[in-house]
């Protein structure tokens, strides 16, 4: 995951964009329920590593997501993907850290949000800061030059109203090879680096309702997702 917009106040749902830019040729699944041992997690699942870069657990609301960060891009031996993070995250919320070892990891921000409050967690391998957003409108990305896009697209994006003020900023523009931009194309050596996926997430406790596209830009329509436990309740 690269870039994340997460609109929070105490009370409402949570709504957030989030960009997944990774090598074109990794696999990976649509959202769905792929955890059986998590029945209640919704998220993409990368079929190479078996993790996400962004779960819903619907019962509570909560979404989570992790980035990559530049300051150590390379795991020790035996070290846990970082897909197990989001996971984690919205399964056992702050209390995530007591099970896995983060040191041993690559660096990465991993992002909870719930109806009560907006987390971020950086590591680099030597130390995990935590950080309590206020209320409003944050982007995070995975840092290093993508910290432009924080600067381009901030206030474009507390200025505009999700889903749909949101998608028409993500399709303004086709992919370039610019990490500052929402999209991205990069080729190198024979190899692909994009924008793969875009999701727009709405959740609070008994309800998520999610849409999606492999292909963000255009204007083709995305896919819907609802999942409604309060009307079975």
């Amino acid at each position: 995951m690269c870039t994340v917009v997460v609109r929070w106040s105490a009370g409402r749902p949570v709504r957030l964009l989030a960009l997944r830019d990774e090598l074109t040729t990794r696999p990976f699944d649509d959202p769905g329920r792929w955890w059986p041992e998590a029945p209640d997690v919704v998220a993409g699942r990368d079929r190479v590593a078996g993790g996400t870069w962004c779960a819903t657990r619907v019962g509570t609301g909560a979404t989570a997501l992790v980035l990559n960060r530049p300051r150590k891009p390379v795991a020790d031996p035996g070290a846990a993907s970082r897909g197990v993070l989001p996971l984690l995250a919205v399964t056992h919320g702050a209390a995530w850290r007591d099970h896995v070892d983060v040191a041993a990891m690559a660096g990465f921000l991993l992002v909870l949000a719930t109806p009560d409050r907006l987390v971020t967690w950086d590591s680099d391998g030597q130390r995990l800061a935590e950080t309590v957003h206020a209320e409003g409108t944050v982007m995070v990305t995975s840092g290093g030059p993508e910290d432009r896009k924080t600067e381009r697209y901030l206030e474009a994006f507390r200025a505009a109203d999700p889903p749909e003020g949101w998608r028409r900023l993500v399709r303004a523009e086709p992919p370039r090879d610019d990490p500052g931009a929402l999209v991205v194309r990069h080729e190198e050596d024979g190899r692909v680096f994009a924008t793969v996926f875009g999701q727009l997430v709405e959740a609070e406790p008994g309800r998520l309702r999610l849409t999606h596209s492999r292909e963000p830009w255009t204007a083709r329509p995305w896919d819907t997702l609802v999942v409604d436990e309060r009307a079975s309740a």
